[in-house]
């Protein structure tokens, strides 16, 4: 990216997500490769805790800020959840969108089990 302006408009999804993916990657200093992936999966339990705040916000439910947050504050915390999620994906493989859809079709392909049916 070099500080360059991109038009992402005629981008896939994958080559957005490579494209913050090589951002990051220049600004990540003297990491090793383990260090990027690692801080990488855990970036997602912190966009996690940031939607687990937004729900809260929706609800009310922490005394100390009441409501503070719409239900849009969790649809785009979610959405930086799947971002930052598929970033660490690409960070682990080079071949992260046909892992992806891969696993994806996958738990398409599997059978719903009734919540009563005991699994074996």
């Amino acid at each position: 990216m070099n500080g360059e302006l991109h038009d992402a408009t005629n981008d896939s999804m994958w080559d957005q997500i490579a494209r913050i993916r090589e951002s990051l990657d220049e600004k990540s200093g003297d990491l090793s490769a383990r260090e990027l992936i690692l801080f990488r999966v855990l970036k997602i339990g912190e966009e996690f805790g940031e939607v687990a705040e937004a729900l809260h916000g929706v609800n009310g439910t922490n005394p100390r800020k009441g409501k503070s947050h719409t239900m849009n504050d969790v649809v785009k915390e979610l959405v930086d959840v799947a971002v930052t999620a598929l970033i660490a994906l690409e960070s682990v493989t080079p071949d992260a969108q046909k892992e992806f859809e891969a696993r994806l079709q996958h738990l398409t392909d599997r059978p719903m089990r009734p919540a009563d049916e005991t699994v074996s």
